[in-house]
């Protein structure tokens, strides 16, 4: 289980976030961006450690922000309305400029955010390609639960089983093992196969980055 999920756990349970972060080795200010939006009730642990002038304090200070980002939460949805075809090659156009991989004749993005997956996903098949086009290669540690992982990230994606190609192992020895705790799934890694179709082969590429430095260029 990673300290993520270990941490919502924890809080869901009514732990401060003192104590979730001796638990979990996770910041405070980490915890804050996972946590700030999960309902909070002290427990009686939390309760015996903390005077009440602390607990109203923090009821008051969680209560704050989650009002802060209910508000930010509607003014972005107003901002932001409907999405056309265009908005969606923009949008996607700026995840490829700042995720996307550069090496010429590849399309392909890496994440560990299934949103930003999906959003890729859901680019390239405004481009016309289909779900045969894609590849999925799921990226773990030795210690991983690759069955889970695969699960997970077919149901996270939608994509048929055929588009998952086996899993990468990383076995480097002085590899830091920091994100292993917090990335319990692995990095997605969405590959376009041209699968005989030019159109989604090089030339995909190519229109991708010219794309890219028409936009870069204004």
């Amino acid at each position: 289980m990673s300290a993520k999920y270990d941490a919502i756990k924890l809080r869901k349970e009514g732990y401060s976030y003192s104590y979730i972060a001796e638990k979990t080795g996770l910041s405070k200010s980490t915890l804050s961006n996972h946590l700030a939006k999960l309902p909070y009730t002290p427990n009686e642990h939390t309760q015996r450690k903390a005077t009440n002038a602390q607990l109203s304090s923090a009821r008051t200070k969680h209560a704050q922000k989650r009002a802060s980002l209910d508000l930010a939460a509607a003014s972005a949805r107003k901002d932001i309305g409907c999405m056309s075809e265009r908005d969606l090659f923009i949008v996607g156009l700026g995840l490829y400029i700042g995720e996307g991989s550069k090496t010429q004749g590849l399309v392909r993005l890496v994440n560990t955010d299934p949103r930003v997956i999906r959003l890729f996903i859901r680019w390239v098949r405004a481009l016309g390609l289909s779900d045969g086009n894609i590849a999925i290669r799921i990226h773990l540690y030795p210690d991983s639960d690759v069955h889970s992982a695969n699960v997970y990230w077919l149901k996270e994606t939608s994509l048929p089983k055929a588009s998952l190609q086996s899993a990468c192992i990383d076995r480097r020895v002085r590899k830091d093992r920091k994100r292993n705790s917090t990335h319990m799934y692995g990095t997605a890694h969405i590959t376009v196969r041209a699968n005989g179709e030019k159109k989604f082969g090089v030339f995909l590429s190519r229109r991708i980055a010219a794309a890219m430095d028409e936009v870069l260029e204004l």
